[in-house]
């Protein structure tokens, strides 16, 4: 069994994290650490989780005590934590932040279904953004054929556990619900992981991404639309993107139109592939709490320790 710790153990992608570990076959969780809530019991603060373990938050742990550790502090804490310590060589890290999804200090990006050989080599891993698991999944077939040539328009919906646990004016109840919005327009900071993983799979100049993220009154998934011009004819599109995708468990083609209720409770990425008015247009679905988050770290701690990719991830018993 791999010991397993969690930084920053009190947020919503450290909640579901533990979720999915605590029914994984390979692992043992051994230490939650959060300096608010250190003493009380996971349930406490994550109330799905009563009976379900006894575990107590800590205020802190060794890093090198475990085989496992996820991170999942607020984005720039886990740079500070490793400031004032070395990395343990034993100890593989998978940072659920944004903080070195540049791929620096020797930390490889963790989208399996572009970088499976080196994060099975590797003992370091950047998990993605949410929207940038969605978008980049939804465009990497054209980008790896060469077909990614002209402008992208994009328009993707999410879920308010997107913004994290903290409240803010644009996360309570009173304003999220029955209400929509649009936000940082063209200039959302998943973009740059986003245009890095694209590029390199393109090989050239990547066209603009016109990206409109929108918030929605809903709490967990993020539905995103994408058009592009392109000069395939539908059957040939849906088959790149079917041969592209046949050895990725998580990732499928849909035959049909997609929705939200297919992947919530999942790490599913359905991608809807259509043909309309000589534009690829494709439509991509993931549960942000999940393959957004913390089920694509679970996926990446499978394939980094040898495990099977879909260990601890077949998820959701119901349908709504």
């Amino acid at each position: 069994m791999l010991k397993v710790g969690i930084t920053g153990g009190a947020g919503y992608t450290a909640g579901e994290l533990i979720r999915i570990l605590l029914n994984h076959p390979g692992v043992e969780i051994t230490c939650v650490q959060s300096s608010s809530s250190a003493g009380k019991h996971l349930y406490e603060v994550h109330e799905g989780l009563l009976g379900e373990t006894g575990l107590r938050f800590c205020d802190s742990f060794a890093p090198d005590s475990v085989d496992v550790l996820f991170m999942c502090g607020a984005h720039g804490a886990s740079r500070e934590f490793w400031a004032s310590r070395p990395m343990p060589a034993g100890t593989k890290v998978i940072d659920l932040a944004q903080d070195y999804r540049d791929e620096s200090e020797g930390f490889v990006y963790g989208l399996p279904e572009f970088n499976f050989t080196r994060i099975a080599a590797s003992s370091r891993i950047a998990n993605p953004g949410c929207f940038a698991t969605a978008l980049t999944l939804a465009l990497l077939p054209l980008a790896a054929a060469g077909l990614l040539r002209d402008d992208v328009s994009i328009s993707a919906i999410t879920g308010s556990t997107g913004a994290g646990v903290k409240p803010g004016a644009t996360t309570h109840f009173s304003w999220r619900n029955d209400n929509m919005s649009a936000y940082k327009i063209f200039s959302h900071q998943h973009l740059a992981e986003i245009r890095r993983t694209l590029g390199s799979a393109l090989g050239a100049a990547l066209p603009r991404l016109d990206f409109i993220p929108l918030r929605g009154p809903f709490s967990r998934g993020i539905f995103a639309a994408l058009h592009t011009p392109c000069e395939l004819e539908e059957p040939q599109l849906r088959k790149l993107y079917e041969d592209f995708y046949a050895d990725a468990p998580f990732t499928l083609v849909s035959p049909g139109p997609v929705n939200l209720k297919q992947v919530v409770g999942t790490n599913k990425c359905l991608l809807q592939v259509e043909k309309h008015d000589g534009h690829a247009v494709v439509c991509s679905v993931i549960d942000n709490l999940l393959k957004g988050a913390s089920g694509q770290a679970v996926q990446n701690l499978n394939i980094c320790c040898g495990l099977p990719q879909t260990s601890g991830l077949k998820l959701k018993a119901n349908a709504f």
